[in-house]
């Protein structure tokens, strides 16, 4: 099996427009509504021929199977500013499922982060794209997190590509620190927001 990736791909290209649009027409609409918005911005990607390859390889995926095995092709970031708006913000993406999504996967990375440091909410969905040769349901991983937990996630992600996956321990020991001190700082700041909604109300 040959992959003919420009062609492979525009459905996953797709997808990402489309699930950005209707993650940017809840943020009007909390907007609208004057109601406290869970969603401070939504980003999209897909991956890379290269990204894809490497992954399916690191991860012993052969070839032929990398459509049906690899789930984040197609992925957005859902960027909050609060630790409790992700819980909102699942429960928007929630309220899709078995209309114009079905979610196949959920991963809590927030209440119990990755050893590394890591964490996030992550969905894998099913989508539907509707292309010149009929509908096609394409895998896309949604990602719900905050600022600092993508300021955090940014530079990891930048760092391990930069040294081959292959950060000394002791230099992986400090970015997990940095990862824990980004969480207590989200903690912190939620914390200070519910003492001043508490004191405007006394």
């Amino acid at each position: 099996m040959i992959i003919q990736w420009d062609e492979f791909l525009v459905p996953y290209e797709q997808a990402v427009d489309e699930l950005i649009a209707k993650f940017k027409a809840y943020k009007k609409e909390f907007n609208r509504k004057n109601l406290h918005c869970p969603i401070e911005y939504v980003e999209g990607r897909v991956k890379s021929v290269s990204s894809i390859v490497e992954k399916a390889l690191r991860k012993g995926i052969e070839y032929e199977h990398i459509p049906q095995k690899l789930e984040d092709i197609a992925g957005i970031r859902i960027i909050c500013r609060f630790v409790e708006d992700i819980n909102r913000v699942v429960e928007l993406v929630r309220m899709r499922d078995g209309t114009d999504l079905d979610i196949m996967e959920e991963m809590d990375y927030i209440s119990k982060g990755k050893p590394s440091g890591y964490r996030s909410y992550h969905i894998n969905i099913s989508y539907p794209v509707v292309t010149v040769d009929g509908l096609k349901r394409v895998a896309a991983e949604i990602q719900i997190r905050t600022m600092a937990m993508n300021f955090w996630a940014t530079i990891e992600h930048s760092l391990k590509y930069k040294y081959n996956r292959n950060i000394p321990a002791d230099l992986q020991n400090r970015l997990c620190s940095a990862a824990e001190a980004a969480y207590a700082l989200d903690c912190e700041i939620s914390a200070i927001r519910e003492d001043l909604d508490a004191s405007m109300l006394g």
